[in-house]
């Protein structure tokens, strides 16, 4: 009976418009002063411990390297170097897309920083070349959601926060799956673009190659900056996070010098907004998920599962209609905070692996940031092609359903996620 109440408020607020951060606020309140006896002061010494958590710190650091790095030149030179490497294929400059995504996701642990920094540039050009509009703004809403699969990903440190899961082996299961997720999309690029006949480029001679490797050299040792300090173990994924952001403000400002010392305040405004919006949900979530536990309602939903003789296999069918749906009118970081406490706990009881459950989750919300009504990275493409909603649902189909068959993939092989840990000793 506390589930149907406490989902049916939270619906019931969300469905007035209001944001999910405020609605899981006045969940929380309104149940804990009308429906429960918890004290006061154990609710206030919950909401300081429930975020008193050292990886947090590593969300405002990732976010401000996404943001230096964003406005600081390193998308078009990794844009150039990906283009040198496949423009002569077919949908050269597509595929070039999709490289250049899984590049920028791999130093800004953002999607939507992503879709922005690849999008706004490779776009016009792409345009310009011949392409359809629809065509590129396919290749670029989907590959842009690779920034939160390919580590450094701030979901990951979400899901890590909310289930005590590591986040280095998180980061590290991330690796095979984003860069096989990369590949089918790129595929997809391909054929179409054979099928259709779209433009090729001329292949570009060794010394652009090497021209445009060195251009961006500085961008792309970010990723062996963050992840080969991690999994060497020199420093933690938020000692990591804090390396990327002076690593990318340096580049930034004084090796690219494409951002200057008075564009530096209103990155970190930005960075700081962005932060405090995030940590606020956190909060919340935190407190949500007291409210859920102290009811013990993941318990319950565990033991019921158990009782009706439902498998792993069926459980995570079920964990992919879930979230799938969530993903309709939510972003990932709530849809993170909300349901990995509850869907958690049912999981281990089933013998699902922490770090296999942690990925499957991810790209379920990576399929989510790509379709309506509330798909974030449709409406940040939206406002670069200014092209509809529904015509850019239109567009991603063809990316949208080679994603949901990755995400069938990585539902169930798990060796996917965990062979990476496993051979690096993190599980």
């Amino acid at each position: 009976m506390s589930a149907l109440i406490i989902f049916g408020l939270l619906m019931l607020l969300m469905l007035t418009g209001m944001p999910i951060s405020i609605a899981l606020g006045l969940t929380v309140l309104t149940f804990l002063f009308t429906m429960t006896s918890v004290p006061i002061e154990a609710v206030a010494l919950k909401l300081f411990t429930g975020i008193e958590k050292f990886e947090i710190m590593a969300i405002p650091f990732f976010i401000l390297a996404g943001n230096f790095l964003t406005h600081g030149g390193v998308a078009k030179r990794m844009i150039f170097f990906a283009s040198s490497m496949v423009g002569h294929w077919y949908g050269g400059l597509g595929l070039a897309g999709v490289l250049a995504c899984a590049l920028f996701a791999a130093v800004s642990g953002s999607s939507p920083a992503t879709v922005v920094a690849i999008g706004s540039i490779l776009l016009p050009a792409m345009v310009k070349a011949g392409f359809p509009k629809s065509f590129g703004a396919g290749v670029i809403t989907t590959s842009g959601a690779l920034g939160i699969l390919i580590p450094p990903s701030i979901v990951m440190v979400m899901y890590a926060v909310a289930t005590n899961t590591s986040v280095g082996a998180l980061f590290m299961a991330g690796v095979v799956p984003g860069l096989l997720l990369a590949g089918f999309l790129g595929f997809t690029t391909w054929y179409r673009a054979r099928k259709h006949n779209y433009p090729r480029q001329p292949k570009a001679s060794f010394a652009v190659r090497l021209k445009s490797f060195k251009d961006s050299v500085w961008g792309l040792l970010l990723i062996v900056v963050v992840m080969g300090g991690i999994y060497t173990g020199i420093f933690t994924p938020t000692e990591a996070a804090a390396m990327s952001a002076v690593y990318a403000f340096v580049v930034a400002v004084f090796v690219y010098k494409d951002m200057g010392l008075k564009d530096v305040p209103k990155v970190l405004l930005n960075s700081a907004s962005m932060s405090a919006m995030l940590l606020y949900i956190i909060t919340n979530a935190v407190m949500f998920s007291f409210i859920m536990t102290n009811e013990q309602i993941p318990q319950t939903l565990a033991e019921w599962m158990l009782a009706q003789g439902l498998g792993p296999i069926v459980f995570l069918l079920a964990v992919n209609v879930l979230l799938l749906m969530a993903g309709n009118f939510m972003e990932p970081s709530s849809i993170t905070l909300i349901f990995a406490p509850i869907l958690f706990p049912m999981a281990m009881k089933l013998g699902i692996d922490p770090i296999h459950f942690g990925i499957l989750m991810v790209v379920n919300m990576e399929v989510g940031m790509c379709h309506p009504p509330v798909g974030l990275n449709l409406y940040v493409a939206s406002g670069i092609t200014k092209m509809g909603i529904t015509e850019l649902t239109v567009a991603v189909w063809p990316w949208l359903l080679t994603m949901l068959v990755f995400l069938m993939l990585v539902t169930y092989w798990p060796a996917m996620s965990l062979w990476l840990p496993g051979v690096m000793g993190m599980l």
